[in-house]
């Protein structure tokens, strides 16, 4: 079952990781509840208005930080968010640097993934329903070069591109595991950003993240034991400096959008929808009903 969003939609959505429980600066506040077929999304979600541009903004881990990574509805945020009508999507995540020149507060605007996940639902598709997505690109680069235009706007140091490795967690790397992905080319690693950009592809939104450094990872000498304490110390910082992005990032956000994805589902459905199950249509109506009726 999924509850309906009357309201006028909200094109932005905001996803705030660790850190980030509450968007300072909107303004126009009301909070909307919502339940998908997927479950609730993570938090009751807050709608404002950041600069004059109305946001829906999420706590991916709820309020007070309750839910672990592996443990995070992404479904169910995704679906909530494409029921308000959002179309861009903005990921804030805490990750830790694999490389030297990403320095704890710098902030990355990754261009690429590798997903070491395994315990995570990756796909709102099936019961009767295949769909094969393009994920070549898994961050809309329009959405992407727009978040480092306002990012290098801050007083932070940015790194626009980079890989971001997606580990399972919740416990941090080894010494070994950073080492390896360090020689894979990987710039940060996180715990959240899959299946996020996966989910969003599917629901037709661009997904773009802001990664802010809070540690070098196990694999540096100074940081071999990273732990909860040196991650907290950076964090009030890097949320101050993530929210500074994103408001700068408000008044150069175009009206329309002209990337891919936008279109993302309309040769990725391979099943014909005669042979679809009507409940399967009316569960994922949000994302497939232009093109099952």
């Amino acid at each position: 079952m999924a509850t309906e969003y009357t309201g006028a939609a909200v094109k932005i959505g905001v996803m705030g990781g660790t850190g980030l429980y509450q968007m300072g600066g909107l303004t126009d506040l009301r909070e909307v509840n919502l339940t998908t077929p997927f479950g609730d999304p993570s938090d009751t979600i807050t709608i404002g208005r950041l600069d004059g541009v109305e946001v829906a903004f999420l706590p991916r881990h709820g309020r007070g930080h309750r839910i672990l990574p592996s443990e995070v509805p992404v479904r169910a945020n995704i679906y909530a968010l494409k029921m308000l009508g959002v179309e861009r999507l903005l990921s804030v995540s805490a990750v830790g640097s694999l490389q030297q020149e990403i320095a704890p507060l710098d902030m990355v605007v990754p261009d690429q993934i590798i997903d070491r996940t395994r315990q995570r639902p990756s796909t709102f598709f099936g019961d009767g329903l295949v769909a094969h997505v393009a994920y070549g690109e898994p961050f809309c680069s329009d959405l992407s070069d727009l978040l480092a235009v306002a990012a290098e706007a801050t007083e932070a140091t940015i790194h626009r591109g980079g890989t971001y490795l997606v580990m399972e967690g919740p416990a941090f790397s080894t010494r070994a595991e950073s080492q390896l992905y360090r020689s894979w080319g990987a710039s940060i690693i996180g715990m959240t950003a899959s299946p996020e950009a996966k989910l969003a592809r599917e629901a037709e939104m661009c997904f773009a993240v802001l990664a802010t450094a809070t540690d070098y990872d196990a694999w540096h000498q100074s940081h071999a034991a990273v732990t909860v304490e040196m991650v907290l110390a950076n964090l009030a910082e890097n949320a101050a400096a993530s929210q500074s992005a994103l408001r700068k990032l408000m008044p150069i956000m175009p009206e329309e959008r002209h990337c891919g994805c936008r279109t993302a589902l309309a040769t990725a459905l391979v099943t014909a929808q005669r042979l679809v199950p009507s409940q399967t249509i009316q569960k994922l109506g949000p994302l497939v009903s232009k093109y099952m009726s």
